[in-house]
């Protein structure tokens, strides 16, 4: 009986034994955290199989078998597949720009917002010789009021916070500088960074693994474009648009709004955690929509203070009193924890 048994209800690849004889994958592991194998080999099983999937590997052998050593056609291999399947897939480059622009524009259409995502290609903006911001976005088609997109898909590119920056060192791109600068290039209300799930340095996953957001400095977003998932970059700019809406007429308390900011998204990051219960386990579906429906009402109920805050510029202590509270939520979940219970006698 083969080691590989496939669960055809969970759509899962079940190893019941594994063991890999092979110097080279035994020290790339070994020069590895432990923490980080499982993820390591999960990416490198998936890796290979799209490599199989367009016959890349059989087709590398056969011209190199005869001409290189058994390590050296290793080597190769795993270089050539690094190059193949990364660095020149459509995650890079202008090519990610435009991805991202035209997922951005249609979005726009399919909820009839009167927003515009255009590319800045080589264009310089105020400043001198600079092409910081590779995409801006025309809120409203308003000129004045614009948000600026910057994509880096680089792995050498760290959060970079003011707290831990020495100015005496070489300058080096960051996530912070990248914010700033492209905001001031672009003239623009709001900045948001877009990163790729695949190409990201630590630093800024620890400080986000979906959307962050930096008081008075821009979103961080971070996608999956191999899986075609752009909803973090979706959820950050819809945040970054209403403070451009509204950031002209309102002195924001960043320390108010960093708190309700901070607390919708750790709701967003909950939602999508949620998602993937129902992916791997379908039998505890109606649980899983108990908690994906309180997690819509958090969210809406977060934004209508969001709203409030961004209207108004204030928040009186018996809104912050509600807004903590949230009894006006629980009637609501009573209903819909009902509706879900029904299902169960269907």
């Amino acid at each position: 009986m083969g080691n590989i048994k496939l669960n055809q209800k969970l759509k899962r690849v079940e190893i019941q034994r594994f063991e890999l004889d092979n110097e080279i994958v035994f020290n790339y592991f070994d020069n590895l955290p432990a923490a980080e194998r499982d993820e390591k080999l999960i990416r490198a099983i998936y890796i290979g199989v799209l490599a199989l999937m367009e016959d890349r590997i059989s087709s590398f052998l056969s011209k190199t078998s005869n001409e290189l050593g058994t390590e050296l056609e290793s080597l190769k291999m795993i270089f050539d597949m690094k190059k193949e399947l990364f660095y020149k897939s459509t995650i890079k480059g202008s090519l990610a720009e435009d991805e991202i622009a035209d997922y951005l524009n249609e979005y726009f259409k399919s909820k009839k917002i009167n927003d515009r995502a255009t590319l800045t290609g080589n264009a310089a903006g105020t400043l001198p010789r600079n092409k910081t911001g590779d995409i801006v976005c025309r809120v409203n088609g308003n000129e004045d009021l614009k948000i600026t997109i910057e994509c880096k898909f680089d792995k050498s590119i760290k959060l970079g916070d003011i707290e831990d920056k020495d100015i005496f060192t070489r300058r080096s791109d960051t996530a912070w500088s990248q914010l700033i600068e492209a905001d001031a290039n672009r003239n623009s209300r709001v900045s948001l960074i877009v990163f790729d799930i695949s190409l990201v340095d630590n630093s800024i996953l620890r400080f986000s693994e979906n959307v962050g957001y930096i008081p008075n400095i821009g979103f961080i977003a971070i996608i999956d474009s191999q899986r075609g998932d752009y909803g973090n970059l979706i959820i950050a700019y819809m945040l970054a648009r209403d403070i451009a809406l509204n950031a002209k007429t309102l002195e924001i308390d960043k320390e108010i709004l960093s708190i309700i900011i901070t607390r919708i998204i750790k709701d967003v990051e909950e939602i999508k955690s949620i998602k993937s219960l129902v992916d791997r386990n379908i039998e505890t579906n109606n649980e899983i929509l108990k908690q994906i429906e309180k997690s819509i009402l958090m969210m809406e109920f977060n934004q209508k203070y969001l709203s409030q805050f961004l209207e108004t510029g204030t928040l009186t202590k018996k809104d912050l009193l509600d807004f903590y509270m949230g009894e006006e939520i629980k009637d609501k979940f009573k209903m819909i924890e009902k509706e879900i219970a029904s299902l169960d006698s269907k």
